[in-house]
């Protein structure tokens, strides 16, 4: 048995407390991290608990957490992560749509993820060459063929330091989705907007970020249920890469040609 799979119920455990957490722990308080940006009190709680736990049953792996940052650099080159809640401003807001995250990466890629919706009552897990699985049921991409039959959700617009300029391009994706897909979606989480691509709930998601806490978990997940998880330039997607693309394989060329030309155009305008 691999690694992974002894250390899945590990993880389902974890994501257990963090529920249970989110569920029991009224917010209280909220901190600016920048521009827009936020934590609860509960993201604390739910970081510090779930570091604690995975400290104690898995001393020889890292763990990387959204709110708190790397404690227990991994001796065996694997390291947890975990968004404790993605979609904080979701949250705050008293919207249903947000997540925890929760991944095992090993030599940059995730070998196992746990996505849990605490207010959907919804899990998504996954273990590397073993299928993506929801309460027992296996997951399965959708099978579209055309963009225009196509739900494709967007990540969040930039906020912070140069976000103008990064909205650019994130503008001009939009403009072009919208004239060619059948309904483009923003849900404020790429937890679920993976999980849910992976749950054949969208045929796309495309986020131009990537950062390990928010996308590991999710990745698996697509990438085990059958979707083409990818970079802006058709890279297989790893912890290194800069964005985080999910498609149904169908759609993946006609999408990536879409997502190419408006980025390049959105340069070539402010040269």
């Amino acid at each position: 048995m691999s690694v992974a799979s002894d250390l899945i119920r590990v993880a389902e455990q974890a994501v257990n407390l963090a529920t249970e957490i989110i569920h029991t722990h009224p917010m209280s308080q909220i901190t600016g991290k920048g521009d827009r940006d936020m934590a609860s009190d509960v993201d604390y709680a739910v970081e510090r608990r779930v570091r604690a736990f995975l400290a104690e049953r898995t001393p020889s792996v890292g763990f990387l957490g959204e709110e708190e940052g790397l404690s227990n650099e991994a001796k065996l080159g694997t390291v947890w992560t975990l968004d404790p809640i993605d979609g904080t401003a979701n949250f705050v807001h008293g919207l249903p749509l947000c997540a925890i995250s929760l991944a095992l990466v090993k030599a940059k890629r995730p070998i196992l993820g746990v996505i849990a919706l605490p207010y959907l009552a919804t899990r998504y897990s996954a273990v590397e060459g073993q299928g993506a699985h929801s309460g027992g049921r296996r997951l399965k991409v959708r099978d579209t063929a055309n963009l225009a039959d196509a739900i494709v959700s967007i990540g969040d617009y930039a906020v912070g330091n140069s976000a103008y300029e990064r909205n650019r391009s994130r503008l001009r994706i939009t403009e072009r989705l919208a004239s060619s897909v059948q309904r483009v979606r923003m849900f404020g989480s790429a937890a679920i907007d993976l999980g849910w691509v992976a749950d054949g709930r969208l045929d796309a998601s495309v986020t131009l970020s990537n950062k390990p806490w928010d996308t590991a978990a999710g990745v698996i997940i697509a990438r085990e249920a059958g979707a083409r998880v990818v970079d802006l330039n058709g890279n297989a997607h790893s912890t290194e890469s800069k964005e985080t693309i999910a498609v149904s394989p169908g759609l993946a060329d006609e999408l990536l040609k879409i997502l190419q030309a408006s980025t390049a155009e959105s340069v070539n305008s402010h040269t």
